[in-house]
């Protein structure tokens, strides 16, 4: 058997998730179908993180072992065929002995992208809004970065998890009692940016990026953050609840769950590469 180890980008609009499910097109089961037709092996094969319905990568890693004796380069050339456009191999690699797509993460790093509409004053072009939060309210930047910030070092993160987490699938780092509530962030961030220019919109700062690297991520996590420096930007909130939100763990006291459209996944890191 040879263990392989793929880099993978997809367009998760049309997608139930990352994760197979019965009678629902997911990622997992789209890659484990173009196997299976190229090599007549039933796998499925394992990702980093079991991204939700809606989510999308840029960088998502999946590993699986094989019988069929394959170049690298014939692999990725007949998945990148048997798959469809919205789903992309762009490296297929012979992993080292071990390799796990998601338990040998050591880290991860998330973008969340926001389109300020301003009360609807400004119109979300189609061919963005798939990729993007398309968020009503004018936001102030300097107090989301500054609520940014203090989400550095190690906490626990149980007010961002979602309500009702599926424990036995949602964490990067699991125990028989479930995921760890427990992060270390070591870079979190948020700046304005122009969209694409195929977008055609006329405004000069349009998008919001959000960007988190860290140790692993609870279910949630991510969009229930960007919720949260949402309401710190329109007012609702003040910088100073965010410690107050960490503290309290309790979900109820944090902002509310981002839309999945704006989330990407951009890259997992491995002991083996090095570190930027």
């Amino acid at each position: 058997m040879t263990l392989w180890k793929l880099l993978l980008s997809y367009d998760g609009t049309g997608y139930s998730g990352w994760q197979v499910q019965p009678d629902r097109p997911t990622v997992q089961g789209m890659l484990a179908r173009a196997l299976l037709q190229i090599t007549g092996e039933e796998v499925l094969p394992q990702g980093s993180g079991r991204t939700d319905a809606g989510v999308h990568a840029l960088g998502q890693v999946a590993s699986f072992s094989l019988a069929a004796p394959l170049p690298p380069e014939n692999l990725l050339r007949a998945l990148n065929r048997a798959l469809p456009p919205s789903i992309r191999v762009l490296s297929a690699e012979i992993a080292p002995p071990g390799f796990h797509a998601r338990h040998s993460a050591r880290r991860k790093t998330y973008e969340y992208r926001i389109f300020e509409s301003e009360n609807h004053s400004r119109i979300c072009p189609p061919f963005l809004a798939p990729y993007v939060w398309d968020c009503r309210w004018q936001l102030t930047l300097e107090p989301m970065q500054q609520a940014a910030a203090l989400l550095l070092g190690t906490h626990d993160f149980t007010s961002f998890a979602a309500s009702d987490p599926d424990l036995t699938t949602r964490a990067s780092t699991e125990s028989p009692s479930g995921p760890s509530p427990i992060k270390t962030i070591t870079s979190a961030s948020i700046s304005r940016t122009k969209p694409e220019p195929w977008t055609q919109d006329p405004e000069p700062s349009s998008l919001l990026i959000f960007r988190i690297t860290g140790s692993g991520f609870l279910h949630h996590m991510v969009r229930n953050i960007v919720g949260t420096l949402v309401e710190i930007g329109r007012g609702a909130l003040a910088v100073e609840d965010l410690p107050r939100i960490l503290a309290a763990r309790d979900r109820a006291t944090a902002g509310p769950t981002a839309p999945a459209s704006g989330l990407f996944l951009v890259s997992v890191d491995y002991d083996s590469e090095p570190q930027p």
